[in-house]
């Protein structure tokens, strides 16, 4: 029997590891849009069980292949990352809006609009 030295110093890095491009040419990035709000979501999880949280979001991250929506888990208080195609419905408390079909779409157009109000109340200086 054969022994190796293992020391995790020796271990191959992550960091040295590239992603597989993607079709855009963007290799394995991820873009994170703000995005604020209080949602009621039931969720499906990794074993199929259905679970209804409530979400302070804070972020929505678009990734190859997947895309998360960030946020507190206000049951729990901790930050939790939810696939977006594992949302069942999403309701909004303060509005009354509730989706069960396109919440990505819909997410992206609400994180669109967050972002062009933004960009509205920061004045510009001259150049």
């Amino acid at each position: 029997m054969e022994f190796r030295r293992f020391h995790p110093s020796d271990a191959p890095s992550s960091r040295s590891r590239r992603a597989p491009a993607s079709d855009d040419g963007v290799q394995g990035a991820w873009r994170t849009l703000p995005l604020e709000g209080r949602f009621e979501v039931v969720y499906e999880d990794a074993r199929g069980a259905w679970t209804t949280r409530t979400l302070d979001a804070r972020e929505l991250k678009l990734g190859p292949g997947r895309t998360l929506l960030g946020g507190t888990d206000r049951a729990h208080g901790l930050y939790r990352g939810l696939r977006a195609d594992r949302i069942r419905r999403l309701t909004e408390p303060a509005s009354g809006t509730r989706i069960e079909t396109g919440i990505l779409d819909w997410l992206l157009a609400r994180a669109e609009a967050q972002r062009k109000a933004r960009s509205a109340r920061i004045p510009r200086r001259a150049a």
